[in-house]
C-alpha cells in the first residue's frame, strides 16, 4: 500500500502500452534468443508478468495510501483495470464475436461443459481438504472462533472461484467474516488465482504436447478455428479509416448499451432480490443485482445476434485483431495488480490457496485424462471458475480469437451457479474446520 514511484494513470498507462510493444517486438523476431524464449514462455504471459514485476518493484501499484494535510490516511487507486475490464472487455467480445458460428460452438460437445463442472467440483471439496491437510501441520491457520473462523474467511474466496465478484460478496454477507481481516482473503484471492492463472497460459505455449499427452481429440475445435479462419480469408480486404470507425463505433455503442440497459436491470433485480425473505435465497440470487454480470451478458447476447447481421463481414477488416489489442491492454492491468512480494506476507493462508488449487487443478487433469479433453476444455473450464468473465475470455482467446465467446458463456454460467456451489463447499469447510 505504499506509493510508487508513478501514480499518473497516463504516465502508467503509458508503460505498460510499452511492455506490451516490447512483447511483441521481441515475438515477432525470427532469428537469435527471442524465438527460442517464446517457444518456452507465451507471448501473453508476458505482458502479464511485465506489469506485475513493475509493481513488484514498487514502479506502480493498483492501490496506494497517502497522508494528507491534516494527516489523514488517504486510499487512491488506478483507475486503469477498472476502465479496461468495463470499456475494453465488453468491446473486445463484441469484436471476437461478430464473426462467432454458434453451431460449430454447440459442435464442441459436452466436454466443455463437464470440464467447466469439474473445475467447480475441486473448488468445492478443495477447500475442506486444504483446511485437513493445513491442519496437520499449522492447526492455528485454519483456527479461529465465531465470526474470526477462518472458514467463513476462506467462503468468500470459494464464492469468487466459483463465480465472481458478487458471489464472493454474497459469501462475506451470509458468513459475516470479520471484515478487518477480510483484506488477508482478498490478497490471498488475487495471488493464487493469477499464479495459477500464469500457469494455465504457460501451459498454452505447450498445448500440443500437452494435447497428445491427454490423448485429446481437438477435431471440434480445430473445425470451429478453421471455419472462422477461413470465412476471414473469404471477406478479407485492406481495412479503411471508415472501417475502423464503423467497428469502433459498433463495439463501444454496444458498450454504451450494455452499461445504460446493465444499470436499470441491476437495480431492477437488487429491489427484487433485497425483497425475498430467506436470506440464503436473497445471497444465492445476488449475482443479479451485479451491473458487471450484465454488462458482460448483454454485450455478448447483442454480438451474437450482430454476428447474423453483415456485421459480420467485419472480421475481414480485422475486428477480431482489434478486439485483441484491447484483451491485452486488460491483461496488461490484470498483471499490474499482481505484487510477486505478496505471496511472503502470510505464507499460511498462501499454503491453504495452494493446496486448494493444487486440489482443483489436479482433479482437471485427471478427468480430462479420463475423458480424453483438449487442454482448451481444460484451461477454459478452469479460470471460467477462478477467473471470471475478466479472464476467462483471455485464456480463451489465447488459443483462437474465435474461441473467446465460449469462455465468456461458461464464466456467466459460473455466476449462477457461484453462491450455491460456495456455500456447498463452506459446510464442508466447517465441519472439517471443527473435526
Amino acid at each position: 500500500m505504499t506509493e510508487p514511484f508513478l501514480t499518473n494513470d497516463a504516465i502508467v498507462f503509458g508503460l505498460l502500452m510499452i511492455s506490451l510493444g516490447f512483447v511483441f517486438y521481441t515475438e515477432s523476431k525470427t532469428t537469435g534468443f527471442w524465438p527460442k524464449f517464446y517457444k518456452i514462455v507465451p507471448g501473453l504471459f508476458m505482458a502479464y508478468f511485465i506489469p506485475a514485476l513493475f509493481t513488484t518493484f514498487g514502479i506502480i501499484s493498483p492501490e496506494w495510501e497517502t497522508t494528507n494535510a491534516v494527516g489523514e490516511t488517504v486510499k487512491n487507486s488506478s483507475q486503469l483495470y477498472y476502465v479496461s475490464s468495463r470499456f475494453l472487455l465488453p468491446a473486445a467480445l463484441v469484436l471476437m464475436t461478430l464473426s462467432i458460428d454458434l453451431k460449430a460452438i454447440f459442435n464442441l460437445g459436452s466436454k466443455a461443459l463437464i470440464m467447466f463442472f469439474t473445475g467447480t467440483v475441486g473448488v468445492i471439496i478443495g477447500g475442506p481438504i486444504a483446511i485437513l491437510l493445513i491442519s496437520i501441520f499449522s492447526p492455528e491457520t485454519v483456527g479461529g472462533s465465531d465470526f474470526d473462523a477462518v472458514w467463513r474467511g476462506l467462503s468468500t474466496l470459494a464464492g469468487s472461484w466459483i463465480g465472481g465478484g458478487a458471489n464472493q460478496t454474497a459469501m462475506l454477507e451470509i458468513y459475516q467474516y470479520n471484515p478487518k481481516k477480510y483484506g488477508g482473503m482478498v490478497f490471498v484471492d488475487i495471488v493464487i488465482a493469477n499464479i495459477w492463472m500464469a500457469v494455465l497460459l504457460i501451459g498454452i505455449g505447450k498445448k500440443d504436447k500437452i494435447d497428445k499427452w491427454l490423448g485429446a481429440d481437438t477435431t471440434a475445435i480445430e473445425e470451429l478455428k478453421e471455419k472462422v479462419s477461413t470465412f476471414s480469408l473469404k471477406v478479407k480486404r485492406n481495412p479503411s479509416l471508415t472501417d475502423f470507425m464503423i467497428m469502433l463505433a459498433i463495439a463501444f455503442g454496444t458498450v454504451g448499451f450494455g452499461h445504460f440497459v446493465s444499470s436499470y436491470l441491476a437495480s431492477f433485480f437488487d429491489n427484487l432480490v433485497s425483497g425475498i425473505n430467506s436470506e440464503t435465497w436473497r445471497n444465492i440470487f445476488t449475482f443479479l443485482t451485479s451491473s458487471f454480470f450484465w454488462l458482460i451478458s448483454i454485450s455478448t447476447i447483442v454480438a451474437i445476434i450482430l454476428s447474423f447481421t453483415k456485421a459480420k463481414n467485419y472480421e475481414g477488416a480485422g475486428a477480431s485483431k482489434l478486439g485483441s489489442i484491447f484483451i491485452y491492454v486488460l491483461v496488461a492491468t490484470i498483471g499490474m495488480k499482481m505484487d510477486l512480494a505478496m505471496i511472503f506476507d502470510n505464507l499460511g493462508l498462501i499454503a491453504i490457496g495452494l493446496v486448494w488449487m493444487s486440489i482443483h487443478a489436479g482433479l482437471l487433469i485427471l478427468v480430462a485424462k479420463l475423458i480424453k479433453a483438449p487442454y482448451f476444455f481444460l484451461s477454459v473450464g478452469s479460470q471460467a471458475n477462478v477467473g471470471g468473465a475478466a479472464s476467462a475470455p483471455i485464456v480463451a482467446q489465447a488459443f483462437h480469437p474465435s474461441l473467446a465467446t465460449v469462455g465468456v458463456l461458461l464464466a456467466v454460467f459460473g455466476y449462477a451457479i457461484g453462491t450455491v456451489g460456495a456455500i456447498l463447499c463452506t459446510i464442508l469447510m466447517e465441519l472439517s474446520a471443527t473435526l
